[in-house]
């Protein structure tokens, strides 16, 4: 199989992401910050989630990582086009759920409630889990031994620098409220953890 396909389903994938962002990112832009958590490790943070979404780009645009490619398996990719796609519609289900309390940065917006509905009635982080089921994708989906495996573990990374943090500052804004939430949720996978 031609990794054109790999290549097609990684940039169709990176087009939704910023489909399903742009208009969450625009109404955030409007909405005055109370309060912001941002320091060296959520610079840290966002670099690594530079460097992961441009590994891939560079793998597509360029021969750099060409050493490392392997054919594609049709198997192989319909299997990790299954795993883009559910992270993509949770990606998108979790931005929805969360509307105007949704931040990209360890933010909280002025008239920021705790969103406890939809999605996040079953898990407490869905869109992490919705990059996590993206990186996995792309890890199955490129047929390449250095940038497939990179990219899931640069957005594990990511996210292990990002959920603690958060929940702090979730505990210190919301505060009984969050711990209620905390106890009847999963942090990442419905009923297990």
């Amino acid at each position: 199989m031609s990794p054109w396909f790999a290549k097609a389903a990684v940039v169709t994938g990176f087009i939704a992401v910023g489909l399903i962002r742009m208009p969450h990112m625009r109404r955030s832009r409007r909405i005055r910050i109370a309060r912001s958590r941002t320091g060296p490790r959520e610079t840290t943070r966002n670099r690594l989630s530079q460097v992961a979404a441009l590994l891939p780009l560079v793998w597509i645009a360029t021969p750099v990582f060409a050493f490392a490619d392997y054919r594609l398996r049709p198997l192989a990719f319909a299997a990790g086009g299954g795993f883009l796609a559910a992270g993509l519609w949770l990606f998108y289900r979790s931005h929805a759920d969360l509307g105007e309390s949704w931040s990209s940065e360890l933010e909280v917006r002025e008239g920021h409630r705790l969103v406890t509905d939809g999605i996040y009635g079953r898990v407490r982080h869905p869109m992490y889990v919705a990059f996590l089921l993206f990186a996995l994708g792309g890890a199955i989906v490129i047929p390449n031994w250095v940038v497939g495996p990179s990219f899931l573990a640069l957005w594990v990374s990511v996210l292990a620098l990002r959920i603690g943090p958060e929940e702090r500052m979730m505990v210190e804004e919301f505060g009984a409220e969050y711990e209620e939430y905390v106890r009847r949720t999963k942090r990442l996978v419905p009923s297990i953890w």
